[in-house]
């Protein structure tokens, strides 16, 4: 079972700066909702005001029918997967350790299997991976084990901070897939953060764009692509389609 997530009218400053102005938006049970923006524009910020990395200065977030400020933060974390930038995983433990670490703190009586499921969703079997340390893996295995390390509870609620932007283009598509296969197995409900529209139109069913600490549309891709709500929508799709165009072979 999967869970809504909800943020109602966040508002955040770090100092002087304005890092959120009444933000809302709605992921429904299921699905994967990616914030596009460019850097500043609040979107990280939004993301850890889930799992309480951040609490806003006014509004409040939600993870089904509870708000995240009435449950203990140690327990919100740990029935949430995370998935930050760098991976995360601690360099002198084995995979399995790594991924085995959620499932032992909350006691989990099939922890070790648990484990050993989640690494066969993200290609990286047990007995091929599981001894070895995070630096003996390749950039994309490294954040294959974050993600599983993010599932290995079994976790219903999944967020992602920029996990695959330090990945060149061969590995980074190779993930997106594992992602695509490990989501239809699992069907957690997911956010990712992303500066890269074109990821966010392949993973994600709804596109939260941001601008300025502020959402500027929240919609699913082909519909900021036909009904851009805003000049900045248009301008943030007709970059992306020019850098495609770019890419295409003469």
């Amino acid at each position: 079972m999967s869970l809504t997530l909800e943020a109602r009218h966040l508002g955040h400053r770090y100092g002087s700066v304005v890092a959120l102005d009444d933000v809302s938006f709605v992921v429904p049970a299921g699905t994967v909702a990616a914030i596009v923006g460019e850097s500043g524009s609040g979107k990280t910020t939004a993301l850890r005001c889930f799992n309480r990395l951040v609490t806003p200065d006014t509004g409040d977030v939600r993870i089904g029918d509870s708000g995240v400020e009435s449950e203990a933060i140690d327990a919100l974390r740990r029935r949430i997967g995370f998935v930050p930038q760098t991976g995360g995983l601690l360099p002198h433990w084995s995979v399995r350790r790594n991924v085995m670490l959620v499932p032992r703190l909350t006691g989990m009586e099939d922890g070790n299997t648990a484990a050993c499921e989640a690494l066969r969703l993200v290609g990286l079997p047990d007995e091929t991976f599981g001894d070895r340390l995070p630096r003996d893996l390749s950039g994309g295995q490294r954040q294959r084990a974050a993600l599983a390390r993010a599932l290995a509870a079994r976790q219903e609620v999944v967020l992602l901070d920029e996990p695959f932007g330090a990945l060149d283009a061969i590995s980074r598509a190779e993930i997106h897939g594992v992602f695509e296969t490990v989501r239809a197995a699992r069907g957690f409900t997911a956010l990712l953060v992303t500066h890269d529209l074109a990821e966010a139109a392949r993973l994600a069913d709804l596109v939260i764009v941001m601008r300025a600490g502020r959402v500027e549309q929240a919609a699913p891709f082909a519909a900021l692509r036909d009904a851009p709500a805003t000049p900045y929508v248009a301008a943030l799709v007709a970059r992306a389609r020019d850098g495609a165009r770019a890419m295409e072979p003469a």
